[in-house]
């Protein structure tokens, strides 16, 4: 019982060593966060400043671990989401519709479903450029817009970037 409490009077005082600031700079629509530590043992020097752009800040970045909760966010919730720039990785792929002579494109990952991987998470994209070949790993970058099409409301990405990479993700999620 005596080493337990050592060892949380010792965590204590570890964490207790470092005080950080955070200064906000609200003279401005630009939000700037600048981080400082400072040791209060050694002077006050200043350790380290990290600036935060506010461009990487407006990015919802979805990522492996939390892929299908994400994206099944987004869509159940986009009225928070529409106009807010989103990137993410997966495989590129596109459905021809002979009913309507179109052409679908979308960056997914293959998800659970009812008998085993037979679902898929992500987004419908549409892009200015050239598209890359059908199964290449990609990252999206692009704004999340509404579109009707025959009566029906649909989502999707309008990128600013679509580039293929060399090293693919995973490509099954389950979470």
């Amino acid at each position: 019982m005596k080493k337990y409490l050592i060892m949380i009077f010792v965590c204590l005082i570890l964490l207790t060593g470092c005080k950080e600031q955070i200064q906000e700079d609200n003279s401005s629509d630009d939000i700037s966060t600048i981080i400082q530590e400072t040791d209060s043992q050694n002077d006050g020097i200043q350790h380290s400043t990290i600036d935060i752009p506010p461009s990487d800040m407006d990015i919802i970045e979805i990522k492996e671990k939390m892929f299908i909760a994400q994206t099944n966010d987004i869509y159940i919730n986009s009225e928070d989401y529409l106009g807010k720039t989103i990137k993410y990785e997966g495989i590129f792929t596109s459905i021809y519709y002979d009913v309507n002579d179109t052409n679908y494109n979308f960056v997914i990952r293959y998800g659970p479903g009812c008998c085993g991987y037979d679902d898929n998470a992500g987004f419908e994209v549409v892009w200015s450029g050239e598209y890359p070949d059908e199964n290449d790993w990609v990252e999206a970058i692009g704004v999340l817009e509404e579109y009707e099409e025959e009566g029906e409301v649909y989502l999707r990405l309008n990128l600013s970037s679509l580039t293929v990479l060399d090293t693919r993700g995973e490509e099954y999620v389950y979470q």
